[in-house]
């Protein structure tokens, strides 16, 4: 039996193999959206479930999560084809079969002690573009998968330690970036053989028998340690309701629903209420659900070890055909902001067991932005990027002004990057006043990004969400802004039809973009928020006057001083 000291050390130890993984893959990467943005993941899985074992505290947890998916096809296929052996690295981003989106590659490795597979390393990275019909593969009207970029299946990238050279040049053949490819590939080989250095070192040290134990307790208590967080909450069902804006293709709502089912020390996680697969890209496969459930359960009950031992007291019931549960060709493109509202609504479901535990939702959408189009010289130029938004006040204090998504750890790509890299010049990059959600304590704000175009001529495409449906608040918080997406054209501002998605957006020189993102629902009711805290938002410029009065019921002088006569009126007035 290991002791708990051992166990901890060796926790830590494992850990930090990942979280070096990670680090290299961010020095070396080509591509700023791994490089700068941090969209990329790393971790241990079992050498014959692929369970997670052990994930970095940097990388994406929703690649964390959908990653043991991907061992696991990884694993049935070396055991159908029977040649899996040492040095071998197979690469794929089928989304449907461990994957998330065709941006998203795996590297898994085999890790080898004594001739036998003691367990597996997995790299995955956002590439910046793998060929479809838009630049950086975000494709709001996508109908197919095959109009979102190329699917790689998985297959051998090295045999037995070789390279295999033709599957690089198909791969590279396919990008509008090939280049950028090329470094971000070498970045995530170069990340599973210090992960192969480090778990020699760390096995030659302690011993595989340790090791092994160690990794076999962590999991166990991570289940034994959910089930009794499970087991304290009341029995029943919680059920949550929240909405996409539309596919991209039909202009309508789709329904993202939930019930949780608490019975003893087990919970289910049920999503048969949910839309039936769309037309557009806002589908996800069942894998990419699953792993959204982890994502949200670790936000909530944070004192459980991450690792495959979260989910074994909880059942997920996605039925296939659903929105959440497709099936090749079935585009997922978009996949981003559908596993967002799978956090949204856990989040509101837990919120009427749990209220002390959960957040407001946060922004709700990544905003995928991108712009292409030739430089003077001729040369290609692809930029995508993702932006941020306000985060859900929580049962401490108020949300993250201007973070990312919930679904990742990663950061927002600095504007110095974007604007040395490519030919665009931000005008203006600020917080969004009165965007974030009214509450005992504040959501956090969203962003203003105003992106003004250098070159001749460019085209643009957002995919995003949220411009229907605002992020809700708990407990009686309010929701944040809706998303705002004008763009420039020779007869003034534009929106897109469709709101939050448009293709094909035609700029010239000197013309702008400008992205108003949501800001995080609310915690608690408004009038119950400390009136000096209403005045300090005031005075910082988050709040307005009106918005402090009307949404706080607190009434503020042009000194930004509180009106202690007219607050106490107003407050009566809201009890009333």
């Amino acid at each position: 039996m290991i002791d708990p000291v051992t166990l901890a050390v060796l926790k830590g130890r494992l850990e930090q193999v990942a979280d070096e993984m990670d680090a290299t893959l961010f020095r070396s990467a080509f591509n700023p959206i791994i490089a700068e943005a941090h969209d990329a993941s790393h971790g241990l899985y079992h050498g014959i479930s692929g369970e997670t074992l052990v994930q970095g505290k940097s990388g994406l947890p929703i690649f964390v999560g959908t990653n043991s998916f991907a061992v696991k096809a990884v694993i049935d296929k070396a055991a159908k084809d029977g040649d899996l052996a040492d040095g071998d690295v197979y690469i794929f981003n089928d989304p449907y079969d461990g994957g998330t989106h065709l941006s998203d590659f795996k590297l898994v490795r085999p890790y080898y002690r004594d001739g036998k597979v003691f367990c597996f390393l997995a790299s995955v990275g956002h590439w910046h573009d793998v060929g479809g019909n838009v630049p950086g593969n975000y494709n709001p009207v996508a109908t197919e998968c095959f109009q979102e970029g190329m699917l790689i299946p998985p297959v051998k990238l090295f045999d037995k330690g070789q390279v295999r050279q033709d599957i690089i040049d198909i791969m590279q053949a396919n990008s509008r970036q090939p280049t950028s490819l090329y470094g971000d590939l070498n970045g995530q080989i170069n990340a599973l053989d210090l992960g192969v250095r480090r778990l020699d070192a760390l096995l030659d040290e302690y011993g595989d028998a340790t090791i092994e134990e160690a990794l076999s307790e962590l999991k166990i208590r991570a289940a034994k340690l959910m089930a009794a967080n499970i087991a304290d909450l009341p029995d029943g069902t919680y059920s949550c309701d929240d909405w996409l804006d539309n596919d991209g293709i039909v202009d309508e709502p789709l329904k993202i629903a939930l019930d949780v089912i608490i019975t003893g020390d087990r919970m289910t996680l049920d999503f048969s209420r949910t839309a039936e697969a769309c037309a557009g890209p806002v589908n996800i496969a069942c894998s990419t659900a699953v792993a959204s459930c982890y994502v949200a359960i670790k936000h909530i009950f944070t004192d459980v070890p991450a690792n495959a031992g979260v989910l074994e007291p909880i059942d997920v019931i996605i039925p296939e055909g659903s929105l959440l549960g497709v099936r090749a060709p079935k585009p997922v493109g978009g996949y981003t902001e559908t596993i967002l509202r799978i956090i949204d609504v856990v989040f509101g479901a837990m919120a009427q067991v749990i209220p002390e535990r959960v957040n407001g939702c946060a922004y709700g959408t990544i905003n995928a932005l991108s712009l292409a189009g030739h430089r003077a010289d001729g040369s290609r130029w692809v930029m995508f990027s993702f932006f941020g938004g306000g985060h859900g006040g929580h049962p401490e204090g108020d949300g993250l002004n201007h973070g990312n998504a919930p679904i990742s750890t990663a950061t927002i790509p600095p504007a110095e990057i974007l604007e040395a890299a490519y030919p665009v010049m931000f005008t203006q990059w600020a917080l969004r006043p009165d965007s974030g959600g009214p509450g005992r304590h504040r959501g956090g704000l969203g962003a203003i990004y105003e992106i003004e175009l250098l070159e001749e001529k460019a085209d643009a495409f957002l995919f995003g969400e949220r411009g229907k449906f605002a992020p809700p608040g708990v407990n009686g918080g309010a929701p944040g802004a809706l998303n705002r997406f004008t763009y420039q054209q020779d007869d003034g501002d534009h929106q897109p039809p469709f709101i939050s998605k448009m293709v094909g957006i035609k700029i010239k020189r000197g013309q702008r973009l400008r992205l108003e993102t949501p800001g995080g629902g609310g915690y608690g009711p408004a009038y119950e928020r400390d009136p000096e805290a209403v005045a300090r938002d005031v005075r910082k410029g988050y709040i307005s006057r009106d918005a402090a009065a009307k949404d706080f019921a607190v009434g503020i002088d042009e000194g930004g001083n509180i009106e202690p006569a007219r607050t106490k009126e107003l407050r009566e007035a809201v009890v009333k």
